[in-house]
């Protein structure tokens, strides 16, 4: 795949003394590079599917996200001299999203096994799927026995049993998918709303262990509790996926989302746990879901999610 260097543009800092270079400046083309080149690197891919939220009944326009997101990485600045690589995107056409969604695995697999790290831009959330899919392909069996926390920052469990996929419904086919294969489900859930979720849902996260956070107790008062928490569960693990639906954030804040959340997870909180995973070395796979451009207002909510993104694309084992 080709990447869009029309979609990777920004300020560049003619005569300005130090180091001055933006996200777009360190930039390279993932397939132009050999293995050794990315290994160690971050891998930015993009999912562009609004499949998974029409099927959920929800306001479409994710499909986009990818690319508005990477327009909104552009110009941040660097530390440092990151290895970055963009590896395109993976398109769901003509309705199709579970092939959409094992040929974003099948991407992720490789990156993976090029010792790179994944970093993947929705898109609705039936992106999880796809994502996870990559994860289980790298891994294999030995997920039996170094566990995996999938953590997510979502307003909503994502844990419909129906039987066509959606982007209600990627957590509940990774429990499937992992109980297939005789290996633990380590699924994490922080920002809930209780408003957003029916009892059956409540109760199915139950059933399956889900250990989640509702979006009332997770107060920027409680965050070194929070922090410490969230220290201890991935301890417990040896590999991290961490998926970030922008709808776990206040409408104010993050308003171009398909459902945008009444209370939300504060922008300082969301960001000090992410800061926690990251720096806990286990981190192996990250995405964003459910950015929706038609919505959003003055570019805010791209700006929250790159701000979300640029730590796990320039910093992501550090």
């Amino acid at each position: 795949m080709t990447i869009d260097r029309a979609v990777w543009q920004g300020r560049v800092d003619t005569g300005e003394t130090g180091h001055t270079l933006r996200l777009h400046q360190v930039l390279r083309d993932y397939d132009a590079c050999e293995a050794s080149e990315v290994a160690g690197g971050a891998v930015v891919l993009g999912f562009c599917s609004d499949e998974g939220v029409r099927r959920n009944h929800g306001r479409q326009g994710a499909v986009a996200g990818p690319d508005m997101l990477r327009r909104a990485l552009a110009s941040l600045p660097v530390q440092g001299t990151p290895a970055v690589f963009d590896g395109g995107n993976i398109v769901c056409a003509d309705e199709r999203l579970e092939a959409a969604q094992a040929a974003l695995g099948h991407r992720v697999a490789e990156v993976l096994a090029a010792g790179a790290r994944p970093v993947v831009l929705g898109g609705g959330h039936e992106i999880a799927y796809g994502t996870f899919l990559g994860v289980a392909e790298h891994y294999g069996d030995r997920l039996r026995d170094e566990p995996i926390l999938i953590l997510n920052f979502d307003a909503h469990f994502d844990l419909r049993a129906q039987p066509t996929a959606s982007s209600g419904t990627p957590f509940w086919q990774i429990s499937q998918l992992l109980a297939g294969r005789q290996a633990p489900f380590h699924y994490a859930c922080l920002g809930v709303s209780r408003y957003s979720n029916t009892d059956a849902l409540f109760e199915r996260a139950t059933a399956l262990n889900v250990d989640y956070w509702l979006d009332s107790t997770m107060l920027a008062h409680r965050l070194p509790e929070m922090c410490e928490q969230l220290e201890k569960k991935l301890a417990k693990v040896s590999h991290v996926y961490l998926t970030i639906d922008m709808d776990v954030l206040p409408g104010e804040k993050a308003p171009g989302v398909s459902a945008p959340a009444a209370h939300g997870v504060a922008f300082e909180v969301v960001e000090a746990l992410i800061g926690v995973v990251r720096r806990s070395g286990k981190l192996r796979v990250a995405d964003i879901a459910e950015y929706n451009p038609t919505y959003d207002r003055d570019g805010l909510t791209a700006r929250v999610g790159a701000r979300l993104l640029h730590p796990l694309i320039t910093q992501l084992q550090g």
